[in-house]
């Protein structure tokens, strides 16, 4: 049983998710997109995997939030995980709350290589998780498939994945969490998946990258889901180019059906770097927010241009004053 798996989840209105309704869709269409939407990043691809540095990285690139992964497993029983005491915790939390990032969500990347379907301790690892989104008050974890589980690969696998899903579903419920899971299929059969599994704490967490590899339309695969199904969506494409130079990506088209079905919530930037400059971590994920930020939260957009131009202003005031008195 998960330690605190049976305690409320203190504090998740702080984390920035909607409180009414579900993850996806608590706000009207009618509020701001500051509030609608938020931009995050995830710690393992800006290299700083549980590093307490990544929410000053977050607060210098732009960021809302950041997606903290539970570490590698490889040969271990379980994750490589260094948040598993209050002390821990409690040094992300204020480092979080000093640089005024918020932590989206907690991912188990680990999965994407370990085969969910058949790892024998797997509510082990997903009750550790757990445990680990409530001590630092997080409502989402982040559960892929992956390419050992991969039911578009292996579709003999699919009875377990459910049987497993469903244990886990009510784990979650009784956390008051939810699991969203990455599959490689399309939204139909995420659709009819859910629905076998029967848990509200199961949910889609939609990978655009994927739609697009499959040559999926990513704005018809979400309109399938629909709001409710959607917990939140890994906002970027493979890499080769950044999202705004990307021939493949009209955020724009997909804003505007993500509008359409009344979804809010976190767009997290996994990839889509830059093949001529993969390791530029600022030019990459910096010019990636900024461009979401022109999309999905103009008004955002717009007041931080103000406010830079406003400081070039006070500084060249300060000059000619310096000058003058000189």
């Amino acid at each position: 049983m998960c330690l605190v798996a049976s305690a409320s989840l203190g504090g998740f209105e702080q984390q920035g998710q909607p409180s009414d309704t579900s993850l996806g869709g608590g706000y009207g269409k009618n509020k701001a997109n500051v509030a609608r939407f938020k931009i995050g990043i995830c710690d393992w691809m800006v290299l700083k995997r549980q590093k307490i540095g990544v929410f000053t990285l977050a607060r210098q690139l732009g960021a809302d939030g950041v997606e903290v992964d539970m570490g590698p497993l490889g040969n271990r029983v379980t994750f490589d995980n260094r948040l598993t005491n209050e002390l821990a915790c409690n040094a992300f939390l204020e480092a979080a709350r000093t640089n005024g990032v918020e932590i989206c969500s907690i991912a188990m990347t680990a999965f994407y290589a370990v085969s969910f379907a058949e790892r024998t301790n797997y509510m082990d690892l997903v009750c550790e998780s757990i445990d680990t989104m409530k001590r630092l008050g997080v409502r989402v974890g982040f559960l892929p498939l992956g390419v050992a589980s991969d039911l578009q690969k292996r579709p003999e696998l699919r009875p377990e994945v459910v049987n497993r899903l469903r244990r886990v579903g009510r784990m979650a419920e009784e956390a008051g969490v939810i699991i969203g899971i990455e599959t490689t299929m399309p939204a139909r059969d995420e659709v009819a998946m859910l629905e076998e599994v029967g848990s509200p704490a199961v949910k889609i967490y939609f990978n655009l990258a994927n739609a697009l590899k499959f040559n999926r339309d990513p704005c018809k695969e979400i309109r399938i889901l629909g709001k409710d199904l959607i917990c939140q969506i890994h906002c970027s494409n493979e890499d080769g180019e950044l999202l705004e130079n990307d021939p493949a990506v009209d955020l724009v088209q997909f804003k505007a059906a993500l509008d359409e079905i009344g979804w809010s919530g976190w767009l997290v930037i996994e990839r889509s770097r830059d093949s001529r400059k993969p390791r530029d971590i600022q030019y990459n994920f910096g010019s990636n927010i900024k461009y979401l930020r022109s999309i999905f939260q103009p008004a955002i957009s717009t007041l931080k241009s103000v406010g830079e131009e406003l400081s070039v202003w006070r500084n060249s005031c300060y000059t000619l004053e310096q000058y003058c008195l000189d």
